[in-house]
């Protein structure tokens, strides 16, 4: 089978595409014909050595993948060939990766694809979207009612942060450039505020005067002075991107008024975790409210040059690779 895989860490430049041999599944595993595959920030982390992983070479790269069932083990009874499934978490802990033609994933963490999803545009949700869940929901603890603020709103996990928890009921305070309000108001904000804004804080305490309950800025820029002074009491920061960011902490605010700043990465979800926010996922992709504002196909074959677009900042939307020669 055909591959993008990597046999030494490093830059872009050491991912190869070629032939490897097919895997085989065990008792517990699902054999998956891949039809697309995401590119994720997480993927050029493990493929350069910034996120420490255990992986073995060759390594196939990438988390996610939409595909159909090409065998089963003897153990697995949820799914038979032909089903059409999709996974978001291979490529970390010893799994390897989702970016072949053919992939073997362990029954506990493959989902089935709803009925008439667009396998490309559901690739593309999974890592954003699961990672907004376990933020908004097994972390953040968000309750019907309370007031979020996402900045960065428009983006891959800002958009499904938005979405999500304007389905649950919660009061979304997002910020992103003036162009993309119409689009952060029809996914569910409330209120938009523009980034540009000289004071956007200021904005922020008008839409908000008891104070925000959730705050994510999925920009990684993790300005902690300015968030916790924005939350209402017991407010909760969570953190999920900014690898590189060390910001000061203003410890009394914090504790004074029980708030808290905590962070996750999605790496670390248990299969079960991971399973729920599957099933979110899956309700709000079958309804329609949740989807990938836009999405670019490259082939398999060019996935070295996806990673090096995306660590150049030149990718907007998600890129998703395809194992389709059409692509």
């Amino acid at each position: 089978m055909r591959a993008a895989y990597i046999e030494q860490l490093g830059s872009p430049d050491v991912i190869r595409y070629g032939d490897l041999p097919t895997p085989e599944p065990g008792p517990t595993d699902v054999l998956v014909d891949v039809t697309a595959v995401s590119v994720n920030h997480v993927d050029t982390f493990v493929r350069s050595g910034a996120w420490r992983t255990p992986l073995a070479f060759p390594f196939v790269i990438g988390r996610d993948l939409t595909g159909t069932v090409a065998a089963v083990g003897a153990g697995v009874h949820r799914f038979r060939p032909g089903d059409r499934v999709w996974c978001n978490s291979l490529g970390h802990d010893g799994r390897q990766g989702a970016a072949a033609e053919r992939v073997v994933v362990p029954v506990d963490r493959l989902y089935r694809l709803p009925e008439g999803a667009d396998p490309y545009e559901t690739v593309a949700l999974a890592h954003p979207a699961a990672t907004a869940y376990l933020g908004l929901f097994t972390h953040g603890r968000l309750r019907s009612g309370e007031t979020v603020v996402v900045a960065g709103a428009a983006g891959n996990v800002g958009s499904a942060l938005v979405v999500m928890a304007a389905a649950a009921g919660a009061r979304v305070i997002a910020t992103a450039s003036a162009r993309d309000a119409g689009y952060c108001r029809r996914i569910g904000a409330d209120h938009v505020i523009d980034y540009r804004d000289p004071d956007v804080p200021a904005r922020i305490r008008e839409a908000a005067p008891a104070g925000v309950d959730l705050y994510f800025d999925t920009s990684g820029a993790n300005d902690l002075e300015t968030a916790v002074d924005l939350l209402a009491g017991r407010g909760r920061i969570v953190l999920l991107a900014g690898m590189g960011s060390r910001p000061v902490l203003p410890v009394g605010p914090l504790y004074l008024r029980d708030r808290s700043v905590l962070g996750f990465a999605i790496s670390h979800a248990t299969a079960g975790e991971l399973a729920e926010a599957a099933s979110a996922i899956n309700r709000l992709v079958a309804d329609g409210s949740l989807r990938p504002r836009a999405v670019e196909r490259l082939h398999l074959s060019d996935a070295a040059e996806a990673h090096r677009r995306l660590e150049e900042g030149k990718v907007s939307g998600k890129v998703v690779l395809s194992t389709d020669a059409r692509a």
